[in-house]
């Protein structure tokens, strides 16, 4: 058998950190500072396709999902976000999957091939419960620990894992950092810019947001991408292959009960009750993490000073450079890989 970084318990060593880092080594375009190359440099001409999805029974869902790399390599979770899928991935994923890791792309509730088992279970997207997902996904999987990476929702819900279930996580790399939140942190009121960047959360609040997005779901999602990612120039074949995952049939429900549940305009399950008690208080992560950053993300997103204290093990924080927007693993995979690599390391 060939040597792994992945497979190879007794030489996982965390690097990059602090101490190492003043020793900057590129990686194809990606330096340990965290800078990368100009957004169209980094990123293969030609996607790769991934495979079909495969599903699994898990807690209430049957969850899509796409797995590369050998069965018995370190696994490594990668969770997308709003408005995305795992497409986010198709060029971190192979990467990974050659260096012997095993790679697990699920599709989130309300996305994809992801559907309810019972027609009567609420379609509930509370922060916990996308964690409980996540959970039930590695247990049905077999997978006893694994690293959990993601962007927007996929990064909270990394960030939950790694703080509740510290026993199932190798470490996390997480996109814009601590994103945990709660319904009465949320309910504080933010300086007007910042109200004003969450425009579609105060829309999707009313009925008429969610005719709206129930009508142009793709057009609206379109718009997100640009606002979010400014200087990203997908194209019309890229945002396609992402929005059939939108055609879920409870797609509208789950996105529409995220943000109004955000605000406290509808309700949890109360089987998350303890869980949501836990996350309210902020909790730290203790699991090694890196946590990234683009340098033109168009979306809310906290500054790294202000969650940099939430982290109390091994931690290093990387600003990836280029023009790089929210949609950070596709728009700069070579980023997004080299810390999951460095984490495995």
């Amino acid at each position: 058998m060939t040597y792994s970084l992945f497979r190879d318990p007794s030489r996982r060593r965390f690097l990059g950190f602090a101490a190492s880092s003043a020793a900057a080594f590129e990686f194809g375009g990606l330096t340990r500072a965290g800078r990368a190359t100009p957004a169209s440099s980094n990123r293969p001409a030609v996607p790769p396709r991934l495979p079909a999805p495969r599903q699994v029974d898990a807690g209430p869902l049957s969850i899509g999902y796409v797995e590369m790399g050998p069965s018995d390599g370190s696994a490594a979770i990668l969770l997308h976000g709003w408005p995305y899928d795992i497409h986010s991935f198709a060029d971190v994923a192979p990467v990974l999957a050659a260096a012997g890791c095993r790679v697990v792309m699920p599709y989130l509730r309300g996305y994809g091939t992801t559907v309810f088992r019972a027609a009567a279970t609420p379609r509930n997207a509370q922060q916990a419960a996308l964690a409980a997902d996540t959970i039930a996904l590695m247990d049905a999987l077999g997978i006893r620990r694994a690293i959990v990476a993601g962007f927007d929702w996929g990064a909270r819900t990394a960030d939950i894992v790694a703080a509740l279930w510290p026993e199932r996580c190798r470490g996390l790399v997480s996109v814009s950092g601590y994103l945990i939140g709660s319904q009465q942190a949320n309910a504080a009121p933010l300086p007007p810019k910042a109200e004003l960047a969450w425009w579609y959360q105060f829309y999707f609040a009313t009925e008429r947001g969610r005719l709206g997005y129930a009508r142009n779901t793709r057009e609206f999602n379109r718009l997100i991408w640009q606002l979010a990612s400014p200087q990203w120039h997908f194209d019309d074949a890229t945002y396609d292959r992402s929005a059939r995952a939108f055609d879920n049939p409870d797609h509208v429900a789950i996105v529409i009960h995220n943000y109004r549940w955000r605000l406290g305009l509808a309700d949890g399950e109360r089987q998350y009750d303890a869980l949501e008690k836990r996350l309210a208080t902020q909790p730290a992560i203790t699991v090694p993490t890196i946590t990234l950053e683009g340098d033109a993300n168009g979306a809310p997103h906290p500054a790294p000073e202000t969650y940099r204290t939430r982290f109390a093990g091994r931690y290093e924080h990387r600003l990836v450079r280029g023009g790089i927007g929210h949609n950070l693993p596709q728009e700069a995979p070579v980023a997004f890989t080299d810390a999951v690599r460095t984490i495995a390391s």
